[in-house]
């Protein structure tokens, strides 16, 4: 059931989780604000996901809800490696993991950046993807190097679509070494596409192209009503990356 009236924002049902404005109506200036408020209960979030809706806001500010237009995806088929990338892929010098440290991820994802202020991660957020990841929706993918947690990403998971989060990185590569990886794997599980939210050069270069919103929609409906997918463990990195160590 969505809300429809005139362009918002919109303030939300505290007690209708389900319940979010048409995402047509989002604004357009800034690009997808669609809804103020809430909370970001489990059931609220992943609603929201399902309607192509994420939460993305900052200390001080209200729960606020995003659909923009165009959306930034990923089709694991079209996964670019640079050359200076795939030059690090077979050195192998990070460990990958899968869920082994979700919390470690979103807080090294939620630090301060030099080129932002401040950060959208925010503690009520940190907290509610840890639940969700308790939950078994969210999962995170981790780069080590001699036993230090270096880079990471992490995101949510319905049906057969990875929507992607944040990512970090405390040496060269290790952020697109653990996205490599995941993106491998989902393809091995037949996951069909990777939502990036925002578009942005460091996606782009990684394969990520933008697609009209309701294109997006079109796609994630048949997506999400898939079984979800509950076996979350990674393959070895020669075998997911054999193509590339190989060659």
């Amino acid at each position: 059931m969505t809300i429809t009236s005139q362009p918002g924002p919109f303030w939300l049902d505290p007690d209708r989780p389900e319940l979010f404005p048409d995402v047509s109506l989002a604004l357009h200036e800034p690009d997808g604000l669609l809804a103020v408020g809430g909370d970001l209960s489990p059931e609220r979030i992943l609603h929201a996901y399902s309607q192509g809706i994420f939460p993305w806001y900052s200390d001080g500010q209200p729960i606020l809800w995003w659909s923009p237009d165009p959306r930034a995806v990923l089709y694991p088929a079209q996964l670019k490696i640079s050359r200076s990338l795939r030059k690090t892929l077979r050195k192998q010098e990070y460990q990958i993991s899968l869920d082994q440290d979700f919390r470690g991820v979103i807080q090294a994802c939620a630090e301060p950046r030099e080129e932002q202020e401040g950060t959208w991660i925010t503690d009520e957020m940190r907290d509610a993807y840890i639940n969700l990841h308790n939950l078994g929706y969210a999962h995170s993918v981790e780069a080590w190097y001699n036993d230090e947690l270096v880079g990471g990403v992490y995101g949510i998971s319905i049906g057969r679509i990875f929507y992607g989060e944040s990512m970090f990185a405390r040496r060269t590569d290790a952020s697109k070494v653990a996205f490599v990886h995941l993106v491998k794997q989902l393809a091995n599980w037949d996951f069909k596409l990777i939502d990036c939210q925002v578009s942005s050069e460091h996606l782009f270069s990684l394969g990520a192209v933008e697609i009209p919103r309701y294109e997006f929609l079109q796609e994630i409906q048949q997506l999400i009503s898939e079984e979800d997918w509950t076996d979350w463990n990674m393959a070895a990195s020669a075998t997911l990356l054999s193509d590339i160590i190989e060659a």
